[in-house]
């Protein structure tokens, strides 16, 4: 037969290796028929080893690579590597467009986190209540790592077992159980460098024989400071000069915004901290870099503490599992640019704010080279000033705590030959978000301005001759923002600081039950069956304070600077049953059958069926394939969000008749402030997936797996404004002057454009206009700058989510190891690649289908290789992870970036450039003292290699598939009672 491996050691783990095979256990045959749960699966007592490309990591595994967390576990294996789906703390940040600060996703092959369906022990969780942009996922840092018996990865469509967002596969976490004694694992790890990123971790373990059954009780603590791009050299300047901001921090004093300069051009106050920086106007600027407020990984605090609890009662086990968790973090994004009250760029500040710059002779060159405009106020007074460029000078800085809990008690017996289980869960995950620091109300610092702010921190009342404040309190005077280190102004601007807050509840509740066993006896053996039943409600709110929330009567103004938020509630009640079978044709082919029936109260339903085949043609070698449909149905937040304060990016590059009038003809990618909005016609995304394989083991030392993968990917959702300009181009319904009205869709344009008619007297919001035209009638009427021969586009673009296309993927998984049994121990090679064969989708707003393999983010192939030595009581291991090149998207940049590149040589005679590939090696080694102490110490870059540069990239790196710390160390101790 197929040689029976452990199931700890099925189809090579990923990462770490595990414990040599002569040190594991082997599994009897006996042990082998046992009801255990395979993921992938809810058949029992099948040998179903080899069936299914399945990835494990266990006990040995987890205490060999070092982690701390379930991210740092999962972050090597190369199904969860490549793409933009997986996503760790190091991307949260303070904005609405950033992931959730201290949370982190797993996304199997790129597709994203909400493809990728997260159980534990083989039932749901419930997800993040706040989702990364409208993708709602399982915060993994919310799983206790010293729960965790193992993790079982299924790469490939499991919708016909599982329902719902099994589209990419399923990842399973195993809790501990049957635990006897009193276990201590504690451990610290920090960078090589001289700043402090350390990380720190103790969990407890205990368990004890209880009645008929057992109680393991356990608990997690972890603790990581801060990780900023100011820690290292390579980050903590910016790779291209000319990748400046024109908003300086208050803090390194203002630019005179172009406007209001009689040259037009950009002009430095006096003062400027920095070196000023030279732009393509050949204006002399005091710039802002985001280096210097960028944090590469947020602070993180957790605590959890649960059990499992398992009894017999009679013929029925009884079995309970219940954890909660804590987590907290701080996340920070850069400071807030300050914009006007209706948000436009170049806010206005009283002539009288630059007396300060006055010489002796009474005379100010600055101020003379100025017109001074008269300016309403937030009191509609009218004063006389000019506009200068500005952002604040502390981050936008939130907090957040996170509590999650999950109760799942079963029951389980047996009816006759029949086994069967039942059991319910209620899990459920809330948090709390609040600004700290870096956030200003609009109103009020605008008011602060012109000297109508009270000392209360209220907006003074405006008679028509006075400005009055409530009660004792006294007008401020005008905030000045070129007066640097003066009290009074600071305690002015201190007055105008908002702490928005944000709160969220997700919740699940489920009951199900099946039942499996031998339903038939055919020549080859016997029929397995399961049958089963599943009732599922799901409810989520996701509710910002107003004055962070967008309102139509507010003109869609949020009440702080860049601040936005999501809005959106919703439930929903799901049954569905499913049926699965195991077929022996023959001694050596088995057919696996499974179909599942999906109803949902939103969105009618769904039938997926799933067809598998193993064929053993000798003893050490099993041939294997599926072929299933899966399904998602919008999440909770895409269905429910109500109104989302965001930003959409448009590319240029996928449309040139767009390019034409939103680009100046080139391919770039341009962001702008926007409005997402749900849609009552969005469809489930469906997907098909193919796996075809084998398994060959020659020998009790060797074994290769190879396995070809295949996605088609459809109804994919997500919002799409570069195909919203493409149909503004011919539907007028779209195209709305200054804002778009409440209720209605669309493009948002600059007033000014609204003045202009093309050829025929049509404007910008008529039927049959010529866009073509009114593009040129406005560059003649206004005389725009070179750089923006464009169509001038307003604020909050109302944008709905849709179902923009569809994606293909597929590759190749490799997994091989050998063990060398020597006399003094055992050497274990192993190996594990993905290469991607195909990841094509179409580009947004267009029907031109894009290659993904090769390009940003998206590396060809993607392994590790590891060599473990293993002896009586100590291990030594060395591995390296390899990921591959990838061409960097040059069309993307902006024309003064791409010249910056060509004098630095960094481009090559196609123009193009790569980002280089990288390898990291890493050591681990453990020595067992006593039967009570092991040691163990991990060095993980053990070269200290540099994450590769990736120009154009605000961060200089790509913090996707590279990590900027360097070299690291970890030690750690277990210690048995």
């Amino acid at each position: 037969m197929f040689r029976k491996l452990s199931l700890a050691a099925a189809v090579t783990a990923a990462v770490c290796p595990s414990l040599s095979a002569a040190e594991k256990p082997q599994a009897t045959a006996e042990q082998n028929i046992e009801r255990i749960d395979v993921t992938g699966s809810r058949l029992k007592g099948v040998d179903l080893e080899g069936a299914q490309p399945l990835t494990v990591l266990d006990q040995d595994d987890i205490a060999r690579s070092g982690a701390d967390s379930i991210h740092d576990l999962l972050k090597d294996i190369s199904q969860l590597r490549g793409g933009t789906g997986t996503f760790s703390t190091s991307q949260s940040g303070g904005t609405s467009n950033s992931t959730p600060a201290g949370q982190s996703a797993a996304s199997l092959r790129g597709m994203g986190p909400s493809s990728t369906l997260t159980l534990v022990n083989g039932r749901r969780i419930a997800p993040s209540s706040f989702a990364a942009g409208t993708e709602n996922f399982v915060d993994v840092n919310a799983i206790p790592l010293a729960a965790i018996e193992r993790i079982e990865i299924l790469a490939t469509g499991a919708s016909a077992i599982y329902g719902a967002d099994a589209v990419a596969g399923v990842i399973n976490y195993i809790l501990k159980d049957d635990f006897e004694g009193f276990e201590v694992n504690a451990s610290y790890g920090d960078s090589l460098a001289q700043s402090d990123e350390s990380k720190t971790q103790i969990n407890l373990l205990w368990g004890t024989q209880l009645g008929k059954g057992n109680l393991s009780v356990f608990a997690d603590y972890y603790h990581r400071n801060a990780f900023k791009a100011t820690d290292r050299d390579y980050t903590k300047d910016p790779l291209l000069v000319i990748g400046y901001s024109y908003l300086p921090k208050l803090e390194n004093t203002p630019n005179i915004y172009y406007y209001s300069q009689r040259d037009g051009l950009e002009l430095p106050a006096p003062g400027c901290k920095t070196e000023l920086v030279e732009t393509e106007y050949g204006e002399q600027i005091c710039a802002y870099y985001g280096n210097k407020d960028d944090y590469l990984d947020s602070p993180f605090e957790s605590l959890a503490t649960g059990f499992t609890f398992t009894q017999a009662i009679g013929d029925l086990n009884w079995k309970t599992d219940f954890f909660y968790s804590h987590t907290q973090s701080t996340a920070y994004s850069s400071p807030a640019p300050i914009n006007q009250i209706d948000d436009s760029e170049g806010p206005y500040a009283l002539e009288q704010s630059l007396f300060i710059f006055d010489q002796a002779d009474g005379s100010n060159p600055l101020l003379e080279q100025l017109y001074i405009d008269p300016f309403n106020t937030v009191n509609n007074r009218q004063v006389y000033g000019f506009a200068f460029d500005a952002r604040f000078s502390d981050p936008r800085t939130i907090e957040v705590e996170s509590d999650n809990m999950r109760l799942v008690s079963e029951l389980e017996g047996s009816l006759g030959e029949w086994f069967w289980q039942s059991g319910v869960t209620l899990s459920r995950s809330k948090s709390e978000q609040v600004a700290i620091a870096g956030v200003y109300n609009r109103f009020k610092f605008h008011a602060a301005l012109t000297g109508e702010l009270c000392s209360d921190g209220q907006i003074a009342s405006y008679d028509g001759t006075t400005l009055n404040c409530a009660g004792d309190a006294t007008l401020r005077p005008f905030y000045n923002p070129f007066l640097l280190g003066d009290s009074t102004n600071d305690a002015t601007l201190a007055l105008t600081q908002q702490q928005p807050s944000r709160s969220g509840k997700s919740s699940v509740y489920a009951w199900d039950a099946n039942i499996n066993g031998e339903l038939l006896l055919l020549d080859a053996g016997a029929v397995n069956a399961a049958f089963g039943v599943e009732v599922r409600r799901e409810e989520l709110e996701d509710i910002p304070s107003l004055d962070s929330q967008a309102q139509a009567q507010n003109d869609y103004l949020v009440d702080v600077f860049g601040f936005g938020s999501s809005l959106a509630e919703a439930d929903r009640t799901q049954w569905g049953a499913y049926a699965e079978f195991n077929i022996p044709l023959s001694t050596e082919l088995e057919l696996q059958a499974a179909g599942r029936y999906d109803h949902f109260d939103d969105f009618g339903s769904t039938f997926n069926p799933k067809l598998g085949f193993t064929y053993r043609p000798t003893d050490t070698m099993v041939l294997r394939g599926s072929w299933s449909t899966s399904f998602r149905a919008p999440s909770l937040t895409q269905a429910g969000v109500k109104l989302r304060t965001t930003t959409s990016t448009f590319d240029c590059g996928a449309n040139q008749a767009v390019a034409d009038l939103y680009c100046m003809g080139d391919g770039t990618e341009v962001t702008v402030n926007s409005l997402e909005l749900g849609n009552p016609e969005l469809k489930a995304e469906e997907s098909q997936a193919l796996s075809l394989g084998f398994a060959w083991s020659p020998s009790a030392q060797t074994n290769l797996t190879i396995d070809y993968w295949q996605f088609n990917h459809e109804k994919v959702i997500d919002t799409n404004m570069t195909a919203v300009l493409d149909r503004a181009l011919s539907d007028a319904a779209l195209r709305h002057c200054n804002l778009v009205p409440q209720g209605q869709q669309g493009i948002a344009y600059d007033q000014q454009l609204c003045e202009v008619t093309d050829e025929q007297g049509l404007n910008i919001e008529q039927q049959g206009a010529d866009l073509s035209e009114i593009l040129d009638n406005y560059i003649a009427a206004f005389d725009p700058r070179d750089s923006e021969l464009y169509l001038p586009l307003s604020r909050d673009h109302v944008i709905p989510l849709e179902n923009t296309g569809s994606q293909d993927l597929q590759g190749v998984d490799i997994k091989f190891d050998h063990r060398f049994a020597l006399a003094q121990g055992d050497l274990t090679l192993r190996f594990d690649a993905t290469h991607y064969l195909e990841y094509e989708r179409n580009r947004p707003g267009s029907d031109a289908i894009e290659s993904l393999v090769g390009s940003y983010r998206y590396p060809e192939n993607v392994g590790r290789v590891s060599l473990a030595w293993d002896s009586d009581n100590y291990y030594i291991v060395i591995g390296a992870n390899y990921t591959d090149s990838y061409s960097y998207d040059i069309d993307g940049l902006r024309g003064r970036e791409i010249d910056e590149l060509e004098a630095l040589g960094a481009l090559n005679a196609q123009g193009e450039r790569e980002v280089d590939s990288w390898l990291v090696w890493d050591l681990s080694a453990g020595y067992e003292l006593s039967n009570a102490l092991t040691l163990r110490v991990n060095i993980d870059n053990l070269t200290d290699e540099e994450p590769p540069t990736a120009y154009g990239s605000a961060r200089g790196f790509d913090a996707i598939n590279h990590n900027a710390l360097g070299a690291t160390y970890r030690v750690g101790m277990t210690y048995r009672f």
